[in-house]
């Protein structure tokens, strides 16, 4: 069996575009795998195009020796798009060999040691102004089947939090306990947005609350401040979904700067890296809870690495992104019951993309809303003040239409 050709799709989904890449075989076998980042996926989509012509003829069950010639003579340290790149033709490949020899993909890494995988929801406070409103949508959220959910209460903050600042957090997390009863889990997320210092006056705070983790308190590239939140915060940190790789990750680890790593599969290097990282993990006595921002492909590649993982604690699954988000891959796999979703059982990654929906939403510009909402109403008003100017000797210099 020989890498025949590799494709990647572009879909509308917001304020990103997911970004998927299918491996064709000269046997009839298709590898899917998912390579979603923001605002960079034709830069994506180049570097799996250049990968594509070392692959094509090439065995596609040689993985790890595929990863390393790709790791080896395109990463160059080249962050996350070639990363992103790297994973999903490292996704697609297991995808193949899980099909080629009729086992899911969790058999192939060592087989299940759970029956089911434990999710949190984000994106249920999207779009919502005031706390009424997202008391409801928690309450709504746990009653679509969820029993743990994440949001950022922190808004406006940038390094430390004002008085004002402060009492909105406080306001609004104790606002969505309420909601929700002590049996639900939050998870709060930062963004890397305090220093040091605030990140722990934050977390000392918001202790009485009992959030389940702080996510990525301090800024990530120095695991040295984060070990220091982490030594004084009563809350769990967990950290990682702006990392790469296990080097990346040995040091966050070695440094004892979180209780919990979060890489993402789909850019972290793929389903083996992650294991390893996840390994990492494990031998320090951390849990692994995967970062999971992209579509439905990406839940199942982490549905897959969960089943198998021993020291896994609980999966993001994101919504209230796009109406068609459900129907991008067959079968419909994000529904939870209790909390959990159903490990997947089909061969290979178990899921299939759907490339009637993917069609009908093509790609589009995911920093459109920004520009138009912020940089053309200005521009606008410049071009009616300088239309406006009193022509000179040379003429008129204002824009025109």
């Amino acid at each position: 069996m020989k890498i025949a050709r590799i494709s990647t799709t572009l879909v509308d989904a917001n304020w990103r575009n997911f970004t998927f890449v299918q491996i064709y075989t000269d046997a009839g076998l298709v590898g899917l795998g998912e390579a979603t980042i923001r605002s960079r996926e034709h830069a994506v989509v180049g570097a799996i195009e250049d990968m594509s012509r070392v692959l094509i003829g090439q065995d596609p069950f040689q993985i790890q020796a595929h990863w390393q010639t790709l790791y080896q003579a395109f990463h160059k340290r080249g962050g996350v798009i070639l990363m992103a790149a790297i994973s999903a033709i490292e996704i697609a490949l297991w995808d193949i060999l899980g099909q080629a020899l009729g086992v899911p993909l969790y058999q192939l890494l060592g087989g299940k040691v759970r029956n089911r995988v434990r999710v949190y929801n984000n994106g249920w406070f999207e779009g919502l102004q005031g706390l009424d409103a997202l008391a409801q949508a928690a309450q709504q959220a746990v009653q679509a089947g969820f029993t743990a959910l994440k949001w950022n209460p922190f808004h406006g903050a940038h390094g430390w939090l004002s008085p004002a600042q402060r009492r909105r957090v406080l306001e609004e997390v104790d606002a969505v306990r309420q909601a929700v009863g002590e049996d639900v889990d939050l998870m709060l997320e930062a963004h890397g947005l305090f220093t040091p210092a605030a990140a722990v006056r934050i977390a000392n705070d918001l202790a009485a609350y009992q959030p389940f983790w702080l996510e990525e308190p301090v800024p990530p590239e120095d695991e040295k401040a984060m070990a220091f939140v982490r030594q004084r915060s009563p809350i769990p940190i967990a950290a990682g979904e702006r990392l790469y790789g296990k080097y990346e990750f040995a040091r966050l680890i070695e440094a004892r700067a979180v209780d919990i790593v979060q890489p993402d599969i789909t850019y972290a290097g793929g389903i083996f890296e992650t294991r390893l990282i996840a390994a990492q993990a494990e031998a320090r006595y951390l849990g692994f809870a995967p970062h999971n921002s992209g579509s439905p492909v990406s839940t199942a590649v982490a549905l897959h690495l969960a089943a198998c993982t021993p020291n896994f604690v609980i999966l993001e699954l994101p919504t209230n992104d796009v109406p068609w988000r459900a129907e991008l891959v067959e079968p419909m796999i994000e529904t939870p019951s209790q909390g959990h979703l159903p490990l997947l059982e089909s061969p290979g990654l178990g899921v299939m993309l759907n490339e009637k929906t993917a069609q009908q939403h093509p790609y589009q510009n995911p920093d459109r809303a920004y520009f138009s909402a912020v940089v053309t109403p200005e521009m606008e008003q410049l071009k009616e003040r300088l239309k406006n100017l009193p022509p000179t000797d040379e003429g008129n210099h204002g824009l025109g239409n």
